[in-house]
């Protein structure tokens, strides 16, 4: 019968650090100890492991091995479990603790992540959260490797590997120069919009879901620029190159460049996106992610409440007239 591996708690801890950090240099300076002491642990720990885990690369840090991306994800859930459960024996299991890492969609973080954390540092002050801006591609490969403990995103081509829960559902609407001809509609109707150019939010599965909005409606998007900003795509919109279609609305319709925009709802049924928190199914839901669930969940309510706000403020405003 085969010996089971020797391994400590402070290998997987140096061992998580590093693979955070992707350098074992600054892995010892965040835990505070000798840069030897990392490497020495890291060794160990492949060798009882029977598998490399890093790629050093000189004057380039570190690149983690296939092993290595299947041990993080599990020696993060080991570390987790064990500190909910000392919490647990202290006393101290209402209290969250820990530092969770995020991969939040950067389309919806200027829109959620302030009041998350807002919300997280008063009903958790010992919950450290350390956040990473991603594209759907790069939010699912960031689950899967272990860099990252949840993600929140739109649920964009999650795989059945992946656990999510919906918080809410948010429905695209018309962005247009403030001078178009169709910017005094409370409604638009996507078959008006046919011909006109098409200000494209070139992000991986935002631009299909987009041009499907569109032809799903019987038209043909005829897209004239491309941006992987949302702030570029507002402002190409202001300066009249076209209209585009978006998710989450700002509270005022000004650019960054001192122009504006009109913002207006869809007339026509069309699909909304959900937004989710995702984890890996294999991975147990600790209470940190649970506490995060809970404040994006609000954070997502009080600012669908917003929007839907203004929509019928808007609509008043047009019966009214």
């Amino acid at each position: 019968m085969a010996r089971k591996a020797d391994i400590t708690l402070t290998q997987l801890r140096y061992f998580v650090e590093a693979a955070t950090c992707l350098s074992m240099t600054q892995a010892a300076a965040n835990l505070l100890v000798a840069q030897s002491a990392v490497s020495t642990a890291v060794a160990q720990l492949e060798g009882q492991v029977g598998a490399q885990l890093f790629i050093r690369m000189r004057s380039k840090g570190l690149a983690m091995t296939p092993a290595g991306q299947q041990l993080l994800g599990d020696a993060r859930s080991v570390l987790g479990t064990l500190d909910e459960a000392l919490d647990a024996a202290r006393g101290m299991d209402e209290q969250v603790r820990g530092t969770i890492r995020i991969a939040f969609f950067v389309t919806l973080a200027p829109f959620l992540l302030a009041e998350m954390m807002a919300l997280l540092a008063e009903r958790h002050p010992h919950l450290e959260v350390d956040v990473v801006e991603v594209d759907a591609a790069e939010a699912r490969e960031a689950l899967r490797s272990g860099r990252a403990e949840m993600a929140v995103s739109y649920d964009f081509a999650y795989g059945d590997d992946m656990r999510r829960e919906v918080v809410t559902t948010v429905t695209p609407h018309v962005v247009l120069p403030a001078g178009h001809a169709l910017a005094g509609r409370s409604r638009v109707p996507l078959r008006e919009l046919a011909g006109e150019r098409l200000i494209l939010l070139d992000l991986p599965y935002s631009r299909e879901y987009f041009l499907n909005v569109m032809r799903g409606a019987g038209v043909e998007p005829v897209v004239r620029h491309r941006s992987r900003g949302y702030e570029t795509v507002r402002s190409l919109v202001a300066k009249g190159y076209g209209y585009s279609i978006l998710n989450q609305r700002p509270r005022h319709d000004a650019t960054y460049d001192g122009r504006t925009v009109v913002t207006r709802p869809i007339a026509d049924e069309v699909p909304g996106l959900p937004l989710v928190v995702a984890t890996l199914r294999s991975v147990r839901a600790t209470a940190r992610v649970r506490a995060v669930a809970d404040a994006v969940r609000l954070a997502a309510t009080a600012l669908t409440s917003e929007n839907i706000g203004k929509t019928d403020a808007l609509e008043a405003d047009r019966q009214f007239e």
